[in-house]
């Protein structure tokens, strides 16, 4: 049972946040509610690095939300980019200073929204 809460998403998150603050990034914890799906669970900011979002998953064991599936092309089409961080090290650490890597997660039978769904559902918020 140890061994499985050393892993959890939970415990990969505070680890990281502790590693984070200790290089000097700010970091933001956010909670998602009924009315602000789809976030990712970190705003990190440092002074010479600038921002990420960051959602931290388990190894292997990870799913995303439909919200999540939803929301992160159309941020990405926005320039917004998503880090998936799976560990409270400095390999996850390293994450943060290449390219936004969510797509690497995604699984082939997850439904992720086309370019042409997303440009619809911004004419329908538009409207």
């Amino acid at each position: 049972m140890k061994a499985k809460r050393e892993r959890s998403e939970y415990k990969i998150q505070t680890d990281f946040i502790a590693y984070c603050r200790a290089r000097g990034w700010l970091v933001e914890r956010l909670i998602g509610n009924a009315f602000q799906t789809g976030i990712p669970d970190l705003y990190l900011y440092h002074p010479k690095w600038g921002a990420r979002w960051v959602d931290l998953k388990s190894p292997g064991r990870y799913s995303f939300t439909k919200a999540q599936r939803i929301k992160w092309p159309l941020w990405e089409k926005f320039g917004l980019g998503i880090w998936i961080v799976t560990s409270a090290d400095q390999e996850g650490y390293d994450k943060l200073f290449g390219p936004p890597n969510w797509r690497k997660f995604v699984k082939k039978t997850w439904k992720i929204p086309t370019q042409e769904e997303i440009d619809k559902m911004l004419d329908e918020i538009e409207a």
